[in-house]
């Protein structure tokens, strides 16, 4: 009986096939689908063209059971709608594809519990990296069991990737890409109060949150008061979610309370275009009765009316940066991107020091 033809659906293309199409063994096959073993040039060219002839698809689950990587990586975060996140994914795409591995996207909603489910499903798969992105969690029980992961990750071949938050532990098998978040908030409260101002709302961030970012970022906030001498309001430091409605509502409650303030820096640009909208409701404009910062230079923030004074984040750099770590381990594991202000038109000194 002649081998098969190609495979028209009705029937799954097995190893045995491909090994009679090609005139070698079931075991030769496997040595060139894993590129574990040497195989002379010949027999790999005559298994991946009766591969090709054959329409043979490669079961990665059978794939991931014997120990093999799947040749791809994982690209976990929050909201595969924001802007930042997205250029992020951009450098993970570039980078995965010049490394010859596919990019699997992951949304975990904000949710840590799900985020952990991810990684473990990730592990399962035996992708050759599971990175995740943005701010993590500092509860107790949540970073246990991400050790536990990043060990189990590591034991199995595979890494987990902190792109954009900060290490585990000393201890922990990690890759670390991350930036200075907490500098990049300290340069633009100084920014804002080198201009003069000394009623300054922080909206989207807190020292003390649960979440890195948004506690870096209220560090930084907090340690340039300290830096130049100017006493806080704790009541001008608004907690919220890092969306447009977010800042919106956040900025809102704020005037209703009729708390004074000369500037508010957003802690991020999408938290700014919600800020801006209710100041203008408010009948402030922006910046001549109120000074407006955010943070992430997202794409259209030069586009705003006024455009925005931000903190710009190298997102792409740490996308690809991310993935060349994880799959060159040989290179320093731990690093730290910088950020830096982007000067627009939404500061000015505060109208009574004019």
């Amino acid at each position: 009986m002649s081998p098969k033809g190609p495979n028209t659906g009705d029937e799954r293309v097995t190893v045995r096939d491909v090994a009679a199409r090609a005139g070698v063994s079931a075991t030769t096959v496997s040595r060139v689908i894993k590129g574990d073993y040497p195989v002379a040039q010949a027999t790999r060219t005559r298994v991946l063209r009766a591969m090709r002839e054959l329409d043979y698809v490669l079961n990665v689950h059978a794939r991931a059971l014997s120990g093999a990587s799947t040749q791809m990586v994982a690209f976990v975060l929050d909201d595969v709608t924001g802007p930042s996140f997205a250029y992020v994914a951009k450098g993970v795409e570039q980078q995965a594809t010049t490394e010859g591995r596919l990019c699997m996207v992951c949304t975990t909603h904000g949710d840590p519990a799900r985020e952990l489910a991810v990684v473990e499903a990730m592990r399962e798969q035996r992708a050759d990296a599971v990175i995740l992105v943005g701010g993590g969690s500092l509860d107790d029980a949540y970073v246990e069991r991400m050790t536990h992961f990043a060990h189990a990750l590591d034991k199995a071949g595979s890494r987990l990737v902190l792109c954009g938050r900060p290490p585990l532990g000393a201890d922990v098998p990690t890759t670390v890409v991350e930036y200075d978040n907490e500098g990049g908030a300290y340069a633009m409260t100084s920014h804002l109060l080198s201009q003069g101002h000394r009623r300054i709302a922080l909206i989207g961030a807190s020292a003390d949150d649960l979440s890195t970012t948004k506690a870096d970022r209220g560090r930084g906030f907090v340690r340039a008061h300290q830096a130049f001498g100017v006493p806080f309001d704790p009541d001008l430091v608004v907690p919220a979610g890092f969306d447009r409605n977010d800042g919106y509502d956040a900025a809102r409650r704020l005037l209703a309370l009729g708390a004074e303030f000369t500037a508010v820096f957003a802690a991020t640009d999408m938290v700014a275009i919600g800020v801006l909208a209710a100041l203008r409701e408010a009948g402030l404009r922006v910046p001549d009765d109120v000074s407006l910062a955010g943070y992430d230079d997202i794409p259209f923030a030069a586009d705003l009316s006024p455009g925005l004074t931000t903190v710009r984040i190298p997102t792409e750099e740490l996308g690809r940066t991310a993935v060349r770590l994880a799959l060159n381990r040989h290179e320093r594991q731990h690093v730290v991107l910088g950020t830096h202000i982007v000067v627009r038109d939404s500061v000015r000194p505060p109208a009574r020091s004019r």
